[in-house]
C-alpha cells in the first residue's frame, strides 16, 4: 500500500520569514521569479508568464488537428518546445508519442504527467476564428477533423506546466516525466490505443515514475474548477459484434425462411436489459447497441443481421459476467427462432481507478493552492480513458477540469465529441497550476 501524506513547507515560523514572505509577494506582483523563494510561492507567477503562450499554442493545435497515430505536426511542436526548455526528449514512443524528462536540482521522487494529442473525425461547427478546416481519411472515407474532446488544451496545458517547472529547476526535487500520448481515442481497427503503445515501448522505464497525474477538460464544471474522484472514476469499455443468421426468403413468405430481423430486435432488448436484471445494481453497467445492419430491399428478408455496440462497467467481475451473459442471451434467443447468433467481444480500456490515498493527497494540495471552493467531489462517468493503463502500473490520479463559460447553463453547453464543443480558455491556467502543484508536492514529500 502506498501512503501519501502532504508535507507542507514549514514557512514563516520566525519573524525573518515574514520578511521573506513580503519579498516573495512583491516579486510575484512584479511578475518576477524569486529563485531563493519556496517553490509554492514561485508557481503563480510562473503560470501567469506561461498563460499567453499556452493559449496561443492551444489555438494553433486546434486549427491543425490530427487523428490518432498521425499526430506528426503536433509531436514535432511538442518535442521542439521541450528541447527549448532543456528537457531530455524521446520521440516516436508508441508511434508518434513524445516523452520529456525534467531533472530537478534537488533529490526527490519521480512523477509522470500525461496529455493526449489526438483529435476526432468530426467536422467542426463552432464558428471560431481558429476553427479546424482539416480533412483526413478515416476508415476509407474523407472526414473533417476536430479537437472535439479538448486534447488541444491538454497538450497546451502540459507544455505550460513543463515551462513553469523548467523555470523552477533550481529548486525542483526529483524528476518529472512528461508523456505526450497519441491515439487516446483509439487507432484504426485492430490497433491498440496510445497508452498501451507507449508503455510497450518503455515510456515508464527510464526513469520509472512513482505516480502519475492527468486531467481532462469538460463542460460539467465552470471554467477553472476541478473535480476529484477517489476510486473507480471512468468505466471499462468493450465493444461487441453479434451476427444473427437466418435463412433468406421473400418478404411475402416469411414462413419459408427464418427472418433474422425480429430475432435481432429481441436480442437488442434482452442484452440492453441485462444490467438492470442480472448485474448487481450497486455496480453500474451499460450495454448499448450502436448500429444495426441487415437487408437491402423492402421485400427480401435477409440472411443475416449485424449488431455492434459497447459495454461499460466499473467492476472486473461484472465486466466478465456481462460478456458471458451477452453470449448466452444472443445464442439462446436466436435458437428459439431457429436462427443462430455468433458473438465477438473485444476488450478495450480497463476501469480507470484513481488511487484513494493519492486522490486524498491531491485534493489537499489543490485546496491549499487553489482554494477549497474550486475543488469539488466528482462523480464517476461511464466514458472511458486509456489513462487506466498507466494507473494500473503506478498509483494514478485523473482530474476533471471545468471549461464551461459561467454564462452558459450546463444544459446548453455542447458536450465532448460534439462539433460545437467549446472551451472557455480562462480555465486553462488552473489546469497548468494544478499539474505543477501536484508534481512539486509529490516529488518533495518523503516516501
Amino acid at each position: 500500500m502506498h501512503r501519501f501524506a502532504l508535507a507542507l513547507p514549514l514557512l514563516f515560523l520566525l519573524s525573518s520569514a515574514e520578511t521573506a514572505r513580503a519579498e516573495a509577494g512583491a516579486a510575484l506582483d512584479a511578475g518576477r521569479s524569486l529563485p531563493d523563494a519556496p517553490l509554492t510561492v514561485r508557481i503563480p507567477a510562473g503560470v501567469a508568464r506561461a498563460e499567453a503562450r499556452m493559449i496561443e499554442t492551444r489555438r494553433d493545435l486546434h486549427a491543425h488537428p490530427e487523428l490518432g497515430f498521425a499526430e506528426k505536426r503536433t509531436a514535432a511542436l511538442v518535442a521542439k518546445r521541450l528541447r527549448t526548455l532543456g528537457l531530455a526528449v524521446r520521440e516516436g514512443v508508441g508511434g508518434t508519442g513524445v516523452v520529456g524528462v525534467l531533472r530537478g536540482a534537488k533529490p526527490g521522487r519521480t512523477v509522470a504527467l500525461r496529455a493526449d494529442m489526438d483529435a476526432l473525425p468530426v467536422t467542426e461547427q463552432t464558428g471560431l476564428p481558429f476553427a479546424s478546416k482539416a480533412k483526413a481519411t478515416w476508415r476509407g472515407e474523407t472526414v473533417g477533423v476536430m479537437h472535439a474532446c479538448g486534447h488541444d488544451a491538454h497538450v497546451a496545458m502540459l507544455l505550460g506546466a513543463a515551462e513553469v517547472l523548467a523555470g523552477l529547476r533550481d529548486g525542483l526535487p526529483g524528476e518529472v516525466v512528461f508523456l505526450f500520448q497519441p491515439a487516446e481515442e483509439g487507432g484504426g481497427p485492430g490497433e491498440t490505443g496510445g497508452a498501451e503503445a507507449m508503455l510497450a515501448e518503455g515510456a515508464f522505464d527510464d526513469p520509472s515514475p512513482a505516480a502519475i497525474f492527468g486531467l481532462h477538460v469538460g463542460p460539467v464544471d465552470v471554467a477553472g474548477e476541478l473535480s476529484v474522484v477517489a476510486g473507480p472514476a471512468m468505466a471499462a469499455s468493450d465493444r461487441f459484434r453479434i451476427v444473427v443468421r437466418g435463412r433468406q426468403t421473400h418478404g411475402a413468405l416469411p414462413f419459408a425462411g427464418i427472418d433474422p430481423i425480429p430475432v435481432a430486435a429481441r436480442i437488442v432488448l434482452a442484452i440492453e436489459a441485462l444490467p438492470a436484471r442480472e448485474i448487481d445494481v450497486t455496480t453500474p453497467a451499460i450495454v448499448s447497441v450502436g448500429a444495426i445492419h441487415g437487408g437491402n430491399r423492402n421485400n427480401i428478408l435477409p440472411d443475416e443481421v449485424e449488431l455492434i455496440g459497447t459495454i461499460r462497467s466499473f467492476d472486473e467481475a461484472a465486466r466478465t459476467a456481462l460478456h458471458a451473459k451477452i453470449e448466452r442471451v444472443a445464442a439462446k434467443t436466436a435458437e428459439a427462432s431457429g436462427a443462430t447468433a455468433t458473438v465477438e467481444i473485444v476488450r478495450g480500456y480497463g476501469v480507470l481507478v484513481n488511487d484513494a490515498e493519492l486522490a486524498a493527497f491531491g485534493r489537499r494540495v489543490l485546496e491549499r493552492s487553489l482554494g477549497a471552493d474550486r475543488v469539488h467531489t466528482g462523480r464517476p462517468t461511464t466514458t472511458a480513458e486509456d489513462f487506466s493503463f498507466y494507473a494500473n502500473r503506478v498509483p494514478g490520479l485523473f482530474l476533471w477540469l471545468g471549461v464551461r463559460d459561467p454564462a452558459t447553463p450546463i444544459e446548453a453547453a455542447a458536450p465532448n465529441h460534439s462539433p460545437r464543443f467549446l472551451i472557455d480558455e480562462r480555465g486553462l491556467a488552473t489546469g497548468v497550476r494544478a499539474l505543477v502543484e501536484l508534481a512539486v508536492a509529490f516529488n518533495g514529500r518523503d516516501s
